[in-house]
């Protein structure tokens, strides 16, 4: 069987490793290369001739449109998967019209990445599913003032129907029978005013704001009597926004300072006494391990988590050594997870 040459591109070596880890397991796949930058990786399509490119446009040495756009045209029948923390619309729009044949976000899960290629390899183009939804909300009419309330429950479902997901599937992932998840299906085709699967997932498609989580006294913890301080340090501004909304929504009282590098992660901590630091594992040309390790240095009373979109069992040995008191997966890190975090980080 022939198999799918494949070159991975990231100026972030730790990252590489786990596309690495996450591809490798795909039989068809042969990864042959790994580049840091723009003229490596001109080198490596001469020297190489892959059939797949997975990268992080975001390279040193690289334009990204040109650059696209040229090997391309050098190089017709490569199939190009751009991963990426940046969701920008005309980013986005302006890959794929470069000729990329498929775009995904870094915060999505590995499995989905590995799906991503399959779907490539099989003819199709990839978006990443916060994408979709995004793009297509942006050109539909203004969401109704009576969007329906769902319950939690409800919300959690329609999510993994708009994933694509069975019932079988989903009765597993929600620990219920299938005949619960059938049940609970006509709740939500009837909340929703829809009469099927197709209409229900076109639903969730074109109003992804009603998956949002409720504003109700479950998603709140009782603040003590002393405040939280939380460290937030990723080199995304996007996600950091997100979750320092989502430390805020969960611990209202929080003080919640953000952080995209060592440095200043650092001289934030000498301002502060920081309770609870989320340290992304991955910063611009730095290694969020080594961060989380000068942190628990300059602060030792601070617990460290340790978050990463490519969770692997190597980097959650480093991080612990480094200080750090867990290690989760970004697509985990929900309220519910962050609210036993942050009750760990109180004691």
């Amino acid at each position: 069987m022939h198999r799918i040459r494949m070159v991975l591109a990231d100026d972030h070596a730790v990252v590489r490793a786990g596309l690495r880890n996450a591809l490798a397991n795909l039989p068809e796949i042969e990864i042959v290369g790994e580049v840091g930058d723009g003229s490596e990786l001109l080198a490596a399509l001469i020297a190489l001739k892959p059939d797949f490119l997975v990268i992080d446009v975001a390279m040193p040495d690289f334009e990204p449109i040109a650059a696209v756009k040229q090997i391309k045209t050098d190089y017709p029948d490569l199939k190009i998967l751009v991963v990426s923390a940046y969701d920008d619309e005309a980013y986005v729009v302006g890959l794929l019209g470069a000729g990329v044949n498929g775009y995904h976000l870094k915060d999505q899960s590995l499995a989905d990445l590995q799906h991503a290629v399959q779907r490539i390899l099989a003819g199709e183009r990839w978006l990443s599913a916060p994408l979709l939804d995004k793009l297509i909300h942006r050109r539909t009419t203004p969401v109704a003032a009576n969007t329906p309330s769902l319950t939690r429950r409800q919300r959690e479902l329609l999510k993994l129907l708009a994933q694509g997901h069975e019932n079988r599937k989903i009765a597993q992932l929600m620990d219920l029978s299938v005949k619960t998840i059938e049940n609970q299906l006509t709740g939500l085709y009837r909340a929703l005013e829809v009469t099927s699967r197709f209409e229900a997932m076109n639903y969730a498609m074109r109003h992804p704001e009603v998956l949002a989580l409720a504003d109700d006294a479950e998603t709140t913890i009782s603040p003590p009597d002393s405040a939280l301080t939380v460290l937030v340090v990723d080199d995304n501004a996007r996600y950091r926004q997100e979750l320092t909304r989502l430390i805020r929504k969960v611990y209202p009282r929080a003080a919640v300072y953000e952080a995209e590098d060592t440095h200043e992660a650092l001289r934030l901590a000498q301002r502060a006494a920081i309770h609870l630091a989320l340290v992304d594992v991955v910063l611009r040309e730095e290694d969020g391990i080594q961060c989380a390790r000068r942190l628990k240095t300059s602060s030792p009373a601070t617990r460290i988590v340790l978050i990463s979109a490519y969770p692997d069992r190597e980097f959650r040995r480093l991080g612990l050594s480094a200080g750090a008191v867990a290690f989760l997966d970004k697509k985990d890190l929900d309220a519910g997870a962050l609210r036993q975090v942050i009750q760990d980080a109180l004691g």
